[in-house]
């Protein structure tokens, strides 16, 4: 059982020593997004909390994005100028 316990305390605090806390802000189309917390970004696809098997540590919400999958080319797609 301790093994497990140290384990699980582990696993949350890796996790939540990778986050970063993101303040509320309102977008250009007018939608407030409420202060949140994400993951660092990294070129990783398997340490996301949206990746399957990964837990968000803050929602309790199971990851749904398989990180196996391709990523789908962005070439063609229109981008947001950012200013």
């Amino acid at each position: 059982m301790k093994i497990i316990t140290s384990a699980l305390l582990f696993a949350v605090s890796t996790a939540t020593f990778a986050a970063q806390q993101v303040d509320g802000h309102i977008r250009k189309d007018g939608t407030y997004v409420p202060p949140h917390y994400r993951t660092a970004p990294d070129s990783s696809r398997h340490n996301n909390w949206s990746s399957k098997p990964n837990v968000n540590p803050f929602t309790g919400e199971r990851g749904t994005i398989d990180p196996n999958r391709p990523q789908q080319p962005t070439y063609g797609v229109p981008r947001q100028r950012q200013f």
